[in-house]
Parts: C-alpha cells; sequence; structure tokens
C-alpha cells in the first residue's frame, strides 16, 4: 500500500496567511494516480462521478466516508485528509467571522 506525504500541500515559503488550496485540488494532485480518469477514480471509490467531480473541483468539501475511501483504495492517510480539511474549514470561518453578525448572551 503506498503512502502519501500531502502535508506539505499547506506550505506556501514566505506567505504564513496565504490560503490553503482547497482539498479537492490535493486530491486530484496527490492522491489521485495520474491519467486516470474521474469516471475510473469514481468506480474504484463507489461513489457516483458527480460526487468525486464536485470534490476535485472545488464545490464540496471532504467527507470522513470519502477519506475512508480514498485510503482504502489508493492509500491516502484518512486522518492526515481529514486534519487538512479541518485546516481548510478553519481558515474558511477565519475568512467568514467578520460577517456572522450576534450579540454576546454573557
Amino acid at each position: 500500500m503506498r503512502i502519501i506525504d500531502i502535508t506539505e500541500a499547506f506550505t506556501v515559503p514566505n506567505q504564513p496567511n496565504s490560503s490553503p488550496p482547497h482539498l479537492g485540488a490535493v486530491v486530484r494532485e496527490r492522491v489521485i494516480p495520474r491519467g486516470m480518469t474521474v469516471m475510473e477514480a469514481a468506480k474504484r471509490l463507489g461513489v457516483g462521478r458527480p460526487a468525486l467531480s464536485r470534490l476535485l473541483n472545488g464545490r464540496s468539501a471532504l467527507s470522513p466516508d470519502m477519506a475512508v475511501r480514498l485510503e482504502k483504495v489508493f492509500g491516502a492517510d484518512r486522518q492526515e485528509l481529514l486534519d487538512l480539511q479541518a485546516a481548510r474549514d478553519r481558515y474558511d470561518l477565519r475568512k467568514q467571522e467578520q460577517i456572522i453578525a450576534v450579540s454576546s448572551y454573557a
């Protein structure tokens, strides 16, 4: 089983506040073998082509279920993938934080 080191995917030298890539880009470039079509990868993963395409094109987040499938089929580390998704979610939340208009209860 192939071990994939994708931690450097979120490291941008000299740009600590830069936007991390969407996890779909990481999966496309680091997990799914080059040359494999989305249709073939979706079949191997046991998901529909539209679901995988949405992930790969940045229109949906990585689910825990998909992380398990990527680990079982392509050897990616599911926990690492989920940690990277959580990092992206935190980044997106920091961007949205200013527009959340609520008052403190305390």
